[in-house]
């Protein structure tokens, strides 16, 4: 499956010229509030028409100007998640389910998710005699997504499906999203402008700025660019899909393996050889040319200098780990003083303390060691 769009629009004072692909898996639409990214949602759905342009969902031309095709709304066969779940109230789970599965005029498909395989992998088998009045907001947007899945969608579309809920009900939902990507079989558009949810979610990361694409790429490369980030340079960092390779409660830290080396984090509640992603800021990443003794960090990874990128007062420290890049934010004085250059050998070194266990989410595959 696949998404193509080459499109532009003007509203106003604001102009959208967008032109990406995507493939499967989850696709992160990233940017500030005004970037475009709800503009851009409306326009793949069918809620706005482009100015010029074409739009095609796997080989399938919904909407080409030049050609005059406009597929309705209504035959698009593209499913949307917003930040409010939009359930029927008078309806139980388990009926706003079959609303989904009524409406997508479709019956059983090769392939195609049936109830009980959208209810299990959602996890809301408990849920379907109760009413939207009695759910919480991850439960209601769970449900929403198992009503959107239902209607057999060629593309689902989530515009920041997060957003309204609390730090609880996020971590609810987030593995419901990751199973999603990883099983469901359909690719997903995600709107988001959290660094930490597209690092957790996205295969593919398209940075909108200003109504045109700043950058597009899988998101390990993107989201250690703090280029894309003019405000919040400190977030950019390394994202790495790694394996549980054991625990010790003892120390009550997990050991992961990938490429890049091994690393010490807080305990994880997961069996030896499950896949999990991780994301390291800049700023949690100290660089030393000699390795360190007598240190209370417990991750140190030996690499060399892949690339050094000023950033006013500071430096961005690119760190190539045997096929993995970590960056590490230094101040200018500091690369200076350890002589730091591409191709220096250098050894990156992590607390575990800086890695967040409710930030480590479900890897995409495993990794060979």
């Amino acid at each position: 499956m696949s998404l193509s769009v080459d499109v532009a629009l003007t509203r106003g004072a604001f102009s959208l010229d967008v032109a990406f692909e995507a493939g499967a898996g989850l696709t992160a639409l990233f940017g500030r509030s005004g970037s475009g990214k709800s503009t851009l949602i409306h326009l793949i759905c069918g809620l706005a028409r482009p100015d010029r342009g074409r739009i095609a969902v796997d080989g399938r031309t919904l909407v080409d100007t030049q050609a005059r095709i406009r597929v309705p709304v209504h035959r698009r066969r593209i499913a949307c998640v917003f930040q409010d779940a939009r359930l029927l109230p008078h309806l139980s789970v388990r009926a706003n389910l079959g609303y989904g599965r009524f409406f997508s005029g479709r019956g059983e498909q090769a392939g195609a998710p049936d109830v009980g395989t959208v209810v299990e992998m959602l996890g809301i088998g408990h849920l379907l005699e109760r009413m939207p009045a009695g759910l919480s907001g991850g439960e209601k947007q769970r449900v929403a997504i198992g009503r959107a899945l239902l209607a057999r969608p060629r593309l689902l579309l989530m515009d920041e499906p997060l957003a309204a809920l609390d730090e609880a009900r996020k971590a609810e939902i987030l593995p419901a999203i990751e199973r999603l990507r990883d099983e469901a079989g359909v690719p997903i558009v995600y709107v988001s402008h959290a660094v930490a949810e597209v690092a957790r979610l996205a295969n593919t990361v398209v940075v909108l700025e200003g109504g045109r694409v700043a950058a597009t790429g899988p998101a390990d490369a993107i989201l250690r660019r703090p280029d894309l980030f003019p405000d919040r340079q400190a977030e950019a960092g390394a994202v790495l899909d790694m394996m549980v390779e054991s625990s010790d409660d003892a120390s009550g830290l997990t050991q992961l393996s990938g490429i890049a080396g091994r690393l010490s984090v807080p305990g994880l509640a997961l069996p030896a050889g499950s896949p999990v992603r991780i994301r390291i800021p800049a700023r949690d990443v100290l660089v030393a040319t000699q390795v360190p003794v007598g240190l209370s960090a417990r991750n140190v990874i030996a690499g060399e200098v892949a690339a050094l990128t000023p950033l006013g007062a500071a430096v961005m420290v690119e760190i190539a780990c045997n096929g993995a890049v970590i960056p590490a934010r230094v101040t200018g004085a500091s690369a200076r003083d350890l002589g730091l250059e591409v191709g220096r050998r250098v050894y990156a070194v992590i607390k575990s303390v800086a890695f967040d266990p409710a930030g480590v989410g479900t890897g995409r595959r495993p990794v060979e060691i």
